[in-house]
């Protein structure tokens, strides 16, 4: 799945044109955030001047949280931090972040170079959503290039906070994804990865080092941000580390951390499908030994592992398994709107999940108007409708009440009947 660089990419619609959605992300979505609540009656309930209205009063917010996360209160800049996350997550907003990317980005800086573990994180989350919205090219490059050596220091820092450094491996993956223009140093963050969950490696003998669960979840967020970037090296680079990390990554499967063994297990079936990708005839000199041990996990019956674990594991490597014996792939289908897309490979299976994990709910309407992401999956241009046409299409609010209590009725009937089969009679 290549990624093309443009460098005006942006996410923005056009006027009073936007993607038709079953619920209007651009406005509903932000009522799960109470900041937000009033913005949604304003705009369902008025013409185009409440429009209008609810537009003014809803920047004027995100002015608000943008002036806060400088404030001398941790819990307001806090705040401020995640008012903005669910902003960008649930909308497209390049005009208005665009005039004010540097300000966003030194306030970002701060939060992670003066903040504690919640601050830091939340900023690290921001920087990612503020990449998203800019899109691939020069605003988010001078993003990147203010936030990464602050990233990389923070990832090194074993004195640094546990949660802070988690976020910023999640982060500083994604962002360099999104924004690094030069192959090399996408290298040098993946060394970077590198050197964290590398330490997680079961040792000769079979054991494995003694690591805490904060610190196991860290070296794990590590090594997907390094799979993620796997799918954007050049042939060359993934030749190195087919030759260097695959005979070793096996070693991660004794992990006694589940979340650790899945993201060893499905980093594995990436190279298998990326080195496959390069030569139909690739083969493993292991190759027996580790489907041995993927069947061992796909098949696990430890009885010190809990229950919701070894469902979790098994059916993930019995998918992984898959991949390594056969090349398969089990394909999913996303719809959002009026578009369905199709996650048929490791690779785009990856770069969903990290981009899902940034914008959450707000996928599904991403997926529809913002041109980057668009552009990562090969969606093409948004498809866009009119406002009028889009309201007619639309349901409206009283139809949806009256559908919602319709179905609420039938399945409380549906289950009275069912109670009642199984009464005892006796």
């Amino acid at each position: 799945m290549p990624r093309t660089k443009k460098k005006n990419g942006r996410g923005g619609q056009h006027g009073n044109v936007q993607p038709f959605s079953d619920e209007d992300a651009s406005i509903e979505t932000l009522s799960h955030c109470s900041s937000f609540s009033d913005t949604t009656s304003v705009a369902d309930e008025g013409g185009e001047a409440s429009e209008d209205t609810a537009q003014e009063d809803f920047q004027y917010k995100l002015k608000g949280f943008i002036d806060s996360t400088v404030d001398k209160s941790a819990k307001t800049r806090q705040g401020a931090l995640d008012g903005l996350k669910t902003a960008m997550a649930t909308r497209i907003l390049y005009e208005f972040i665009s005039e004010r990317r540097m300000t966003i980005t030194d306030s970002i800086e701060r939060c992670l170079k003066k903040g504690k573990g919640e601050e830091q994180r939340a900023a690290a989350s921001l920087a990612c959503l503020l990449c998203i919205q800019l899109g691939s090219g020069i605003e988010s490059e001078e993003v990147l290039k203010t936030l990464k050596p602050i990233f990389k220091n923070i990832l090194a820092d074993g004195s640094a906070n546990i949660q802070a450094r988690q976020a910023v491996a999640t982060s500083l993956g994604l962002c360099t994804l999104v924004a690094e223009d030069d192959i090399l140093d996408v290298h040098a963050t993946m060394e970077c990865f590198e050197n964290l969950f590398t330490r997680s490696y079961a040792r000769a003998d079979g054991t494995c080092p003694s690591i805490s669960p904060q610190t196991s979840q860290l070296y794990t967020n590590a090594l997907l941000s390094w799979a993620l970037l796997l799918t954007i090296c050049t042939a060359s680079q993934l030749k190195d580390i087919l030759r260097k990390y695959l005979p070793k990554l096996p070693k991660l499967l004794e992990s006694e951390d589940v979340n650790m063994r899945i993201a060893a297990g499905e980093t594995i079936a990436l190279l298998f499908e990326l080195a496959r990708d390069m030569d139909a005839d690739f083969e493993f000199d292991q190759w027996e030994e580790l489907c041995d041990k993927l069947n061992a996990l796909a098949t696990d019956c430890n009885k010190h592992r809990a229950k919701t674990d070894k469902r979790k594991q098994r059916s993930v490597f019995r998918d992984v398994l898959k991949a390594v014996e056969e090349g398969d792939f089990q394909s999913e289908t996303i719809r959002f709107g009026t578009e369905r897309m199709t996650i048929d490979s490791w690779v785009r299976k990856r770069t969903y999940d990290a981009f899902r994990e940034f914008v959450g709910s707000g996928m599904n309407y991403h997926l529809q108007a913002n041109e980057f992401i668009r552009d990562v999956f090969e969606l093409g241009p948004p498809i866009l409708v009119d406002s009028a046409t889009m309201k007619a299409m639309k349901i409206s609010r009283f139809e949806r009440h009256l559908h919602n209590s319709a179905a609420f009725k039938a399945r409380t009937k549906a289950r009275s009947k069912f109670r009642d089969k199984r009464v005892d009679v006796g």
